[in-house]
């Protein structure tokens, strides 16, 4: 856990961490077979300078997400009341190119995580505290300069079979965004 926490804050310092581009808060729950567990998270963004136009309209851009996060377990025969989870995800957004007062976008990412224990419960085991985290969500964009964002993710979370058991588990998210 100490040398990710170095990595997030050595990113944090340097010289890049100035220019972010957004922050955002995401509150989830499970919906996993034998874990009853909520989360909330905070994240910075960085936007990718580059973009793929779709159309005239529409186009496919991203951006790389910093995320740290708190798990509130209350599952029956739980392991830990609670886990901490720092994820490091790029992005991919498609969204409108000239967005009118509300603007809609669809995402998808696989990132990486690291939790601080590698269960929640007797029956929902990861395997080892590393996992991998795919995401496929929704929203919109509106306010001044589309500053606001407000969108729902579905999110999986599992070690990808690199060891077992390889349980993983399942959370809805609500995310609420400001970019700069």
């Amino acid at each position: 856990m100490r040398p990710l926490l170095l990595l997030a804050w050595l990113v944090l310092v340097a010289p890049q961490a100035r220019a972010l581009d957004g922050m955002s808060v995401e509150l989830g729950t499970s919906d996993s077979s034998n874990a009853s567990v909520d989360m909330a998270r905070v994240g910075v963004q960085w936007n990718w300078p580059w973009r793929w136009a779709l159309g005239d309209n529409w186009q496919i851009g991203g951006y790389w997400d910093l995320s740290l996060g708190y798990w509130d377990n209350d599952s029956r025969n739980r392991t830990t009341s609670s886990i901490v989870d720092v994820g490091f995800t790029p992005v991919f957004r498609l969204q409108q190119k000239s967005p009118g007062a509300l603007a809609p976008y669809l995402e998808a990412a696989v990132g990486f995580h690291y939790l601080s224990k590698s269960s929640v419960a007797d029956e929902r085991r990861f395997g080892s505290r590393f996992q991998f985290g795919d995401h496929i969500g929704l929203g919109l964009r509106f306010g001044p300069r589309h500053a606001y964002d407000v969108g729902y993710r579905y999110q999986h979370l599992s070690n990808a079979g690199i060891k077992q058991p390889n349980q993983g588990i399942n959370f809805h998210q609500l995310r609420l965004q400001y970019h700069f």
